[in-house]
């Protein structure tokens, strides 16, 4: 007997449980991508952006349009800035296709000769384009000198230029053509058709960590998914997708995350981290489960179900009140990625080598001085990663860029202090003779994990630089050949007019300008009325001889010079 009450005990229990456990995951329901709180969906097309105007100001621009028969959209465009616009297509069946055109005179309109039906004030050209996009670059190219943008876009509804510049730094005016997000582009507003999303959550308990589940079915011809994360919230990602599904995460300092595929680490083109959750099934159910008992959760916040059109979309991942951004404040706009995603890498700069003294961004250095920089990056969910630092430059600020090579100095530190983090110095010195005190500094660093490693990007900090006094050396005169010729020239002259003058006043005078070494005191050489007899000369005569004579000299002179007078 007491067996089966132990039996309904246990019995009893298992239907207490069963219920809660259900209760953990949701069912999802159809939504549109504008009304999913949490994650938004947008689909990276082909494209390019360039820095091309042409000389009398008119911009290159192409549309290249994938439309579903039957279809109708419009193309706004009074507000557009002088261009070249080509609409192009390469879906097959285009009857019944109707495209409504408002430009302004600015804006020639070069078409696929197609059976697409244009209602247009404005003259529409219509021309046998090429249908591979390389090809048509190089047509729009040879036509009108090159091409502004290249735009791919899916089941339009409205296309709207907004007017604002077309052009994109960094400066290239080869258009490249590559995947990317065509909602990025200022000059133009799209709005066009997604499949209808599933998503679902469960209330969750106070004060638990957010979990987001992702789920692309076996069925779908996606292949390459971009996840942007804009919430300073710590959360759990689940993301599940079909065999050969790649996943990119950007900012994940605050992400843990699990994956039946492979997860690739922003700036790591050649790191990938292989996949921790093995599961085939893409029934939602058995998704959340998984994902509930990978993070140890007991609540779901969001789950999405996702079926695009194209192999590669990109998820921005955080609710709308968590976006700073004044461009995301409108509850009408759809959300879309930040201009300014947190940074994977952070430098601080430190004045002292026991890095105790950060140094503040507004604070000026000497350019006598050496300053430490402390490199440091995010944790990568549970992955720690090591920087090595590669190269250093430094950039001046202004009309005319300076740019130099700035060697550092590794700098020691333990791996439980410094956990990835990379420590460096710089010296100053090579500083002082520029005239710019405005720089950033930028290295150049690889990211590691276990043993192997890729390009991690660049990291970028601003430094005020003074120039420490140095006392300028004494000029130093410089004798070349013209100048000793030019004294030598000028010595002379001055010795000519010394002589000329003296003749001069022998001459006027009558009397020597000078007295004769080789003469006596007593013989004035020119001196005809000498009332002194000559008096023979000694060789050698003594000191007391000279200053006799010395005297005579001058008592002799004094009755000729006052009788002339």
């Amino acid at each position: 007997m007491e067996n089966y009450y132990k039996l309904f005990s246990l019995l009893m229990l298992c239907f207490t449980i069963a219920p809660s456990a259900s209760s953990q995951t949701c069912k999802p329901v159809d939504l549109l991508a504008s009304q999913t709180p949490w994650i938004q969906v947008r689909e990276m097309t082909i494209g390019c952006w360039t820095a091309f105007i042409r000389d009398d100001n008119v911009e290159v621009h192409i549309l290249n349009l994938h439309i579903s028969p039957g279809a109708m959209f419009s193309v706004n465009a009074s507000l557009a800035r002088p261009m070249h616009l080509i609409l192009t297509t390469d879906s097959k069946d285009t009857k019944g296709i109707h495209v409504a055109i408002n430009a302004n005179e600015n804006v020639n309109f070069s078409v696929t000769n197609s059976s697409l039906v244009f209602h247009s004030s404005q003259p529409i050209h219509r021309k046998d384009l090429p249908t591979n996009y390389t090809e048509l670059v190089r047509w729009a190219t040879e036509a009108f000198g090159g091409v502004t943008s290249f735009t791919t876009v899916h089941n339009p509804k409205v296309i709207i230029f907004t007017g604002r510049e077309g052009t994109k730094l960094p400066i290239s005016t080869s258009c490249k053509l590559e995947i990317e997000d065509p909602t990025l582009k200022h000059f133009v507003t799209l709005d066009f058709e997604l499949k209808p999303l599933k998503s679902c959550s469960t209330q969750p308990e106070k004060g638990a960590e957010e979990l987001h589940i992702v789920n692309i079915p076996e069925s779908s011809s996606v292949r390459y998914v971009s996840v942007n994360v804009i919430t300073d919230k710590m959360i759990g990602l689940f993301l599940r997708g079909p065999k050969g599904t790649s996943w990119a995460i950007h900012n994940t300092q605050h992400t843990k995350f699990g994956s039946n595929n492979e997860i690739e680490l922003t700036g790591m083109s050649n790191h990938k981290i292989p996949p921790s959750v093995v599961t085939s099934s893409d029934i939602a159910e058995e998704v959340q489960r998984k994902a509930l008992e990978y993070f140890k959760s007991s609540s779901i916040t969001s789950y999405l179900e996702i079926q695009p059109v194209g192999s590669t979309i990109t998820l921005v991942l955080g609710h709308k009140d968590d976006v700073k951004d004044p461009q995301f404040t409108s509850t009408d706009q759809v959300l879309t990625t930040p201009s300014h995603p947190e940074p994977l890498l952070l430098m601080q700069l430190y004045t002292s080598p026991d890095y105790s003294s950060p140094l503040d961004p507004n604070t000026k250095v000497q350019s006598d001085k050496r300053i430490y920089a402390e490199i440091s990056g995010q944790t990568l969910g549970m992955i720690v990663l090591t920087i090595k630092v590669i190269n250093c430059s430094v950039h001046s600020k202004g009309s005319s860029p300076v740019v130099r090579d700035m060697p550092f100095r590794p700098e020691a530190c333990s791996a439980t202090v410094c956990p990835n983090t990379s420590r460096v110095s710089f010296s100053l010195e090579q500083l002082q003779d520029l005239a710019s005190t405005n720089w950033d500094l930028e290295c150049s660093v690889k990211l590691c994990f276990s043993e192997k490693c890729g390009d991690g990007g660049r990291v970028k900090r601003n430094l005020e630089v003074t120039q420490t006094y140095i006392q300028p050396p004494r000029p130093c005169i410089d004798f070349g050949l013209s100048a000793v010729l030019g004294i030598a020239f000028g010595g002379f002259l001055i010795g000519v007019l010394l002589i000329g003058a003296l003749w001069l006043i022998k001459i006027r005078t009558g009397y020597p300008s000078g007295l004769d070494i080789s003469s006596t005191a007593a013989n004035l050489s020119g001196c005809p009325c000498s009332l002194t007899k000559q008096q023979p000369v000694h060789t050698n005569p003594s000191p007391s001889e000279n200053s006799s004579a010395n005297a005579s000299i001058g008592s002799t002179q004094s009755t000729p010079t006052s009788s002339m007078a």
